[in-house]
């Protein structure tokens, strides 16, 4: 028999936690001394120990841990208890190395400030763009916001697409602010096809008016890090007193499986020089 602090010793846990778990019927001590009230656990205990620790460490309630433990949750039950269990640990895994690539590319920003190359930028003229279009909302600007919702959304307009019997040339997407004002965003998926394309239930169909003048880079690798490219862009706009009129294009040229591999060309419609800001806020 142990004392409750070398059992806790043994156990990797607090007195605290044992009295605890002791008090809601999770851990009974093994005896307790009716004289002294001290507790005292046997080495057998050890093993419930650890599956209540094992339990709530894979995020179950105590009353969950104790359910199971005692039986109360069958074989099956249990099996979808921790296959649940498991897909939220992998979800908020992705998002915590989602959340940390960003902020590795903002960190790369940082060090690049006074450095950042502009003379990758051209300006050129945008031809007038029949597009199919489909459309959802976003949480945030934020590439990691972004990219959860454009992806699939455009994995869905390719599919009505090839479904319809239409071809269809590269995406070309754009993101602007929600109507509300809010932190939201609209993210406009677009597929570019043949004038001869109309618009039915299954995708709307946007004609793109030719811009005179556009800005315009083009960024290797996953769109996720698109945000150093973005800003080299808007050093350049800065630099050479370039006002701009609606929102940036993403022409996405090259999409392999690998994202690394992906080329895209971001486009900035300009105003003309005697023309004022876009002023929308």
């Amino acid at each position: 028999m142990f004392t409750i602090g070398d059992f806790a010793k043994h156990g990797r846990v607090s007195v605290r936690m044992l009295r605890h778990y002791d008090a809601i019927g999770l851990l009974r001590p093994a005896h307790v001394d009716p004289r002294t009230g001290y507790r005292f656990y046997a080495a057998r205990q050890l093993a419930r120990l650890n599956r209540v620790i094992t339990l709530k460490e894979l995020g179950f309630t105590l009353e969950q841990v104790g359910a199971i433990l005692d039986e109360r949750v069958d074989a099956h039950e249990l099996r979808g208890m921790l296959r649940l269990r498991r897909a939220e640990l992998a979800a908020s895994m992705a998002a915590e190395a989602a959340r940390l690539a960003q902020v590795e590319a903002r960190l790369r920003l940082i060090e690049s400030e006074g450095h950042m190359p502009a003379q990758d930028v051209v300006v050129k003229p945008l031809p007038a763009t029949r597009v199919a279009e489909l459309t959802a909302m976003a949480p945030g600007f934020d590439p990691r916001h972004i990219g959860p919702v454009i992806r699939p959304l455009y994995a869905e307009l390719c599919r009505r697409l090839d479904t319809a019997g239409i071809a269809f040339g590269p995406g070309l997407a754009y993101y602007e602010p929600a109507p509300d004002g809010g932190d939201s965003v609209v993210v406009h998926a677009r597929m570019v096809v043949g004038p001869e394309v109309t618009g039915n239930a299954d995708f709307a169909v946007v004609d793109l008016p030719a811009v005179e003048e556009a800005a315009a880079i083009v960024h290797h690798g996953s769109m996720d890090a698109v945000l150093s490219t973005v800003q080299v862009l808007a050093h350049w706009l800065d630099a050479n007193n370039r006002l701009t009129v609606g929102y940036t294009r993403e022409l996405y040229l090259e999409c392999p499986d690998d994202q690394d591999k992906w080329v895209t060309e971001l486009q900035q419609p300009l105003a003309r020089p005697d023309a004022g800001a876009d002023t929308r806020d």
